[in-house]
């Protein structure tokens, strides 16, 4: 039976694929983080930013035209199907592996660790081609709060676009991505909404999403994510 709907999924992802007029952007897919070790907070917020951390860099990155990112949801389809993302599970050569499946050209995994309100992000980039870890980038030492996550995942958003050699922002999108500042508060919520979400407690999923639009009611991010999961 896994088999079969891994075939599935496979046929999908070729036909979603478009004959002519090809996407030739180097791809780009982001893995759930892990927490390597926090404290301060309980533990279900640590236990959603292994999900929002990821999701937030995907924003980011998705500034850079350059780039064709994959969708956070196709990632999770193909960890729930492999039985993959448990603790130990995905090294380099997993996220190569996966990389080649949704034609990506690097692969971002890494951890987080937040000590009671220290925060640090580190990302690996790895090159799927080859199944090397081409980089591993961490925000800025000026950047450590908690209170700061925005600004630290914008950070990390910049040397993996760095070290990914894409080019800069124009700076028209350059000025409008560094005008944009999201609450830590929002982030929490926006966090704990896809890790709902991806439990399929959409009920829930929905509330924190709210929670988020509450206190950012700019959070473009949130509102999407609450469109699906909202009944029809």
């Amino acid at each position: 039976m896994r088999r079969r709907t891994w075939i599935a999924l496979m046929a999908a992802l070729l036909v979603a694929a478009p004959a002519s007029g090809q996407d030739t952007r180097p791809g780009l897919a982001v893995l759930p983080f892990e927490n390597g070790g926090s404290y301060g907070q309980e533990k279900e917020n640590f236990e959603a930013l292994q999900k929002g951390i990821p999701a937030m860099l995907i924003s980011e990155l998705q500034n850079n035209p350059a780039v064709r990112l994959v969708d956070r949801s196709q990632i999770q389809t193909l960890l729930g199907e492999q039985d993959l993302g448990k603790e130990g599970r995905v090294d380099a050569s997993t996220a190569a592996k996966i990389g080649k499946l949704v034609g990506a050209r690097y692969v971002i995994m890494g951890t987080f660790i937040d000590f009671y309100g220290k925060f640090r992000v580190d990302a690996r980039i790895v090159n799927v081609e080859t199944s090397e870890i081409l980089k591993v980038v961490t925000n800025d030492p000026k950047l450590q709060k908690r209170e700061e996550l925005f600004r630290i995942i914008q950070s990390v958003a910049d040397k993996i676009m760095t070290d990914t050699k894409l080019p800069p922002l124009s700076p028209e999108v350059a000025k409008a991505v560094k005008a944009r500042d999201v609450p830590t508060e929002a982030l929490t919520y926006y966090s704990r909404a896809l890790l709902y979400q991806d439990r399929g407690d959409t009920a829930k999923a929905a509330e924190y999403y709210r929670k988020a639009i509450d206190v950012f009611p700019d959070y473009a991010e949130a509102k999407a994510g609450l469109q699906k999961v909202k009944p029809a």
